[in-house]
């Protein structure tokens, strides 16, 4: 099966090829969703698409169908602070951010090729390294659609008070992007700093073409203006009431594919302009759909030789994005359900936030809500607030002390290797996925997702990694609210030196360790079983590879 339109050059064309093993099942799916005319319904911000229940919050968060031209006021704006910022040498621009905050900046730039430092983190090794370089060059981005994101105000605290002790003004440093009305609004403007306000009415992970996906990117140099013309230019195809919209054949793909028991989405790169777009597309995914006991789980892998791509399970609809040709004679999908995309970078965030919200209205949940993200924040502001129990370890082993949170482990086990191997035990052959879960330096400590690969080659089952505490404002969604079929192995550790959050009665690594034990027990008290290994350096991580293998 194939559509394609416009070529895929600069104006914004689409191809898309796919295939699946019961052709009727997918057939009726799309006739349905054409005939109830969903996709205008959509377009036209029609809340009822996913029913009643859902009808008050997706009455909120549609306006992201109208960013392509509702965006295009933002460009000069932009435009013209970058060409203030970089007349005053100001040639280094951070964003402080979570989730849909950080990630398609992220993706836009590496398509454009311009460097944006991300800030996600609150590992006080990862937040010391982006204080400290050429401050003096560093314009800040602060965006949070609250206003209140315990991280991100983390962040903007220890920048100001970098500048400050640089006898830098931060006014003149900081860029706030944040909803109208937010706690952020008020405080950057009563300290003087640049506010740009994004739609309200556009959830955190549909935010791509809103202020907080353009303005950190266009101060970083990226063409914003292209992004939205090439989103712009895809816009009727996806609104149209058509067999051939390429929103409703993802959508009902992927929907089809996941009432089939097909529920793992296993996302590759082949060659194409925007690396990073796999890990965007698994928050959206993941966090849209991931609820009720439901959902699709994204797997993002390295490239054609990475396991669970090749080879795959049966529990696998395999997408890659990008003009190479994976999905041919070299890669077989065992569940015969696969998709190839090929867009430009504006067209395929807009043509992945049409078939998320397809897919949601397939599996008949609400793809705007985020019901057990807040779990895991009130578990650790809990914890920071003194209250909870400390958690006790299981037994340490050289370097690594070792927790078993929910006390599944069974009793005699001793060393890592072991314990690893009883979490594994735990997994179920046929539908389950293992969930690595690092709260560690992601540029230092980036070796250590090189795991992925070990484990799915070890179990020959679906594996995740994601960086700690960034995949709680992405994945974190489906592993308490989605099908209860995972395991779950965290990694901490000792940091090189400890951060003071100024102003606050915690420090960075006190922050972090909250966030991971808080998740961790939410994860316990939904029956899922978690493995916690602390290390006692960045060093000793290698223990922790020896183990996985």
């Amino acid at each position: 099966m194939t559509d394609t339109g416009g070529g895929t050059g600069s104006g914004g064309g689409f191809a898309l090829t796919f295939g699946c093993p019961d052709e009727s099942a997918y057939a009726a799916i799309l006739d349905r969703l054409v005939g109830d005319r969903v996709a205008s319904r959509i377009a036209a911000r029609d809340a009822t698409v996913w029913g009643p229940e859902a009808a008050d919050e997706a009455a909120k968060r549609l306006a992201w169908v109208d960013l392509p031209a509702a965006s295009r006021d933002l460009v000069s704006d932009v435009a013209a602070l970058e060409v203030e910022m970089r007349s005053r040498g100001l040639v280094r621009v951070v964003l402080c951010g979570m989730g849909g905050s950080s990630l398609a900046p992220e993706v836009i730039c590496a398509a454009a090729g311009v460097r944006l430092d991300v800030l996600d983190s609150s590992d006080p090794d990862f937040v010391r390294r982006a204080l400290e370089d050429r401050l003096e060059e560093t314009v800040v981005v602060v965006s949070s659609k609250s206003g209140g994101t315990v991280e991100t105000d983390s962040q903007r605290r220890a920048f100001e008070k970098a500048f400050t002790d640089a006898g830098i003004n931060p006014a003149e440093r900081i860029v706030v992007v944040t909803d109208p009305g937010s706690p952020l609004e008020q405080l950057g403007r009563e300290a003087g700093y640049r506010v740009f306000l994004a739609d309200p009415e556009v959830g955190g992970r549909y935010s791509a073409l809103t202020a907080f996906g353009l303005v950190p990117s266009g101060l970083a140099g990226a063409d914003i203006a292209g992004l939205l013309a090439a989103a712009q230019a895809l816009r009727p195809a996806l609104e149209a009431d058509s067999a051939d919209n390429p929103g409703l054949r993802l959508g009902a793909l992927l929907g089809a594919a996941n009432l089939a028991g097909v529920d793992k989405l296993v996302l590759a790169d082949a060659g194409s302009a925007y690396p990073g777009l796999g890990d965007w597309a698994e928050q959206l995914v993941a966090e849209s759909t991931g609820k009720d006991g439901k959902g699709i789980l994204p797997v993002v892998v390295d490239g054609p030789d990475s396991p669970n791509l090749t080879p795959s399970t049966p529990d696998e609809v395999l997408v890659t994005y990008g003009p190479g040709d994976l999905l041919g004679e070299r890669v077989r999908p065992a569940s015969g359900w696969w998709a190839s995309v090929e867009a430009d970078l504006g067209g395929q965030l807009l043509l992945w936030e049409y078939a998320t919200a397809v897919a949601g209205a397939v599996l008949g949940i609400n793809p705007f809500d985020q019901p057990d993200v807040e779990s895991a924040k009130a578990a650790a502001r809990e914890l920071l607030d003194g209250g909870g129990e400390s958690p006790k370890p299981a037994f340490v082993d050289g370097p690594v002390t070792v927790y078993d949170v929910g006390g599944w482990l069974p009793d005699g086990v001793s060393t890592v290797p072991d314990a690893v191997a009883a979490l594994l035990a735990r997994l179920d052959e046929e539908r389950g996925y293992v969930a690595v879960q690092a709260y560690l330096d992601r540029h230092r400590d980036a070796g250590l997702a090189d795991v992925r690969d070990l484990l799915a080659q070890r179990t020959g089952r679906p594996v995740t990694f994601g960086w700690g505490p960034r995949f709680l404002h992405s994945t974190g969604q489906y592993h308490k609210g989605g099908p209860a079929t995972g395991v779950y192995l965290q990694v901490t550790g000792q940091p090189e030196a400890d951060l003071a959050v100024p102003d606050r009665p915690f420090t960075f690594h006190e922050f972090l360790t909250a966030q991971a034990v808080g998740d961790g027990q939410v994860l316990a008290d939904h029956g899922r079983p978690v493995l916690r290994l602390h290390v006692s350096s960045p060093a000793d991580l290698a223990v922790v590879r020896d183990a996985l293998r």
